[in-house]
């Protein structure tokens, strides 16, 4: 663990520097509290200072805000983001170009200059944007102490929620604002759980570990017929209902909530993995509280375990883009690498009558981040072949947003299930 120093009445001090996006602890600190302005916190921030607060916690907070707000609306903020990049200039036809880090887009038929006419400029502008904007706003820090005490005026206790997202305390640590925000609301999650219509039940989600917010894909799995023939139309609450069989694979658990449909469906066996250690643990309380006595094992594997099933799900993460944050690999995935790997390996670990169910959404091709018919291609040379794809519209509130910039490619989005078997 990295050290952060500053000094303080005149007195020099240190304490451990934690960052969940990997930032690393800033060189110069300087103290503010309650009379400092958000005007100034940016002018500060953008200088890379650490800003130490020592004010009233919701003040702090208010702060982080009025913040925000400013650098939302800050066009030099903005054109900081996106490294001053221009997006004006005519260009025809159709074909794959490059980004300045080296992105692929694919694009269409553009006239237009400005990145509003192209999605995928778009895109990769917000996305650009909401980085650079996470990294100045992650510079107002506060202290914990020794036992993740957080000494600031009206400041709530946040010990409990930071020993369940970091683990025991050891000594006092520097975080920003912003995560201490996060591992707070994760937290409250965690304790409250989140009701998942297709389990008729909750779960509970761990900090660092993707929440099932988008209800459209369990409904997928729990609607879409099992291969080995029990075709039981939705979750079954009643797990005595029928004799278990069958073998499923459950790749990038989470928090366990597809494992735990399909076992409510009757799955004899499943086995459950993920990378991250975080959501091996979510996945195997949920699981433990769900389908107590269920042949289940939750193992920390990059993607397969070792053997064949009948079933194999994959909901990977849908949008080739740099992750920015621990949270964010379950949604953006470099390259589609975790895609790719899914379908080049799936041959290797089904059954002869198995089928695997890839579970994924088509927004990366309406905002040209893949190209058209890609997938199916894909799938093709993996010696598969396509049994049947499901196809559902999205429920989330930013396909309605018509704020959105990305309004049109969300607003036509579907989410398939893609049952995939051995040709």
């Amino acid at each position: 663990m990295t050290t952060i120093r500053w000094t303080e009445d005149g007195i020099g001090r240190a304490a451990h520097w934690h960052s969940e996006n990997g930032a690393p602890p800033p060189a110069t600190v300087q103290i503010i509290g309650d009379e400092t302005t958000a005007d100034e916190a940016c002018r500060s921030a953008r200088a890379g200072v650490g800003l130490l607060w020592r004010g009233d916690f919701h003040n702090g907070r208010q702060l982080v805000q009025a913040m925000s707000r400013r650098l939302r609306g800050d066009r030099g903020g903005n054109r900081e983001a996106t490294g001053g990049r221009r997006s004006g200039g005519r260009r025809g036809g159709r074909g794959r170009s490059r980004d300045r880090r080296g992105r692929d887009r694919f694009v269409g038929s553009v006239d237009s200059a400005g990145p509003a006419h192209d999605p995928a400029l778009s895109f990769f502008a917000e996305r650009d944007a909401i980085e650079q904007r996470a990294r100045l706003l992650g510079r107002v820090v506060v202290e914990l102490g020794p036992d993740f005490d957080l000494a600031l005026r009206r400041a709530p206790d946040v010990a409990a929620a930071c020993r369940a997202a970091y683990g025991p305390a050891d000594g006092p640590v520097c975080v920003s604002l912003t995560e201490l925000g996060g591992v707070l609301s994760a937290y409250e999650w965690q304790l409250r759980g989140v009701e998942i219509p297709a389990l008729g039940d909750s779960v509970h989600p761990r900090y660092g570990v993707f929440s099932p917010v988008r209800g459209e894909y369990l409904d997928l799995v729990a609607q879409t017929p099992l291969p080995w023939g029990r075709n039981v139309g939705s979750v079954s609450t009643d797990t005595d209902s029928a004799e278990p069989t069958g073998t499923a694979f459950d790749l990038g658990t989470g928090t366990g909530v597809l494992a735990a449909i399909l076992l409510r469906r009757g799955a004899a066996t499943v086995v459950a993995t993920d990378i991250n250690p975080r959501a091996v643990a979510c996945a195997s309380e949920n699981l433990d509280r769900l389908c107590p006595g269920a042949d289940v094992s939750v193992i920390e594997a990059d993607l397969f375990p070792p053997g064949r099933a009948d079933l194999i799900v994959c909901n990977p993460p849908w949008l080739p883009a740099q992750p920015t944050s621990a949270l964010e690999i379950g949604i953006y995935d470099p390259g589609s690498a975790v895609l790719h790997r899914f379908i080049e390996r799936l041959t290797d670990h089904l059954t002869p009558a198995g089928e695997g169910w890839l579970i994924i959404s088509d927004l990366a091709e309406r905002l040209g981040l893949r190209p058209s018919g890609e997938l199916r291609e894909r799938i093709e040379t993996a010696g598969l072949r396509v049994l049947e794809r499901i196809d559902t519209v999205p429920r989330h509130p930013r396909a309605a947003d018509t704020a959105d910039a990305l309004h049109a490619a969300r607003s036509a989005e579907v989410t398939s299930l893609w049952r995939l078997g051995l040709r």
